[in-house]
């Protein structure tokens, strides 16, 4: 069963504040698509759930949002 997408922010914004390091992947995660974009960025927005179903965030260097599912903590600045 998958999360319920406002479960998913509370845990989000919880552990990772505006500012956290990411690489995120707006298209295809690597797992589906090895050659997807990845970018190495930085969130510039707390998290939120776009149209009540889908968790996501706004990283730095990207114009749209991004879901959550698209987008791992990073141990490297940006």
């Amino acid at each position: 069963m998958t999360d319920r997408p406002t479960a998913a922010v509370a845990r989000w914004n919880a552990a990772h504040p505006i500012g956290t390091p990411v690489v995120a992947y707006p298209g295809f995660r690597p797992e589906v698509d090895k050659n997807g974009m990845r970018l190495v960025t930085r969130t510039r927005s707390a998290a939120s759930v776009l149209g009540w179903h889908t968790a996501v965030v706004w990283v730095e260097g990207h114009g749209a949002c991004i879901a959550l599912s698209h987008v791992d903590p990073s141990p490297t600045t940006a």
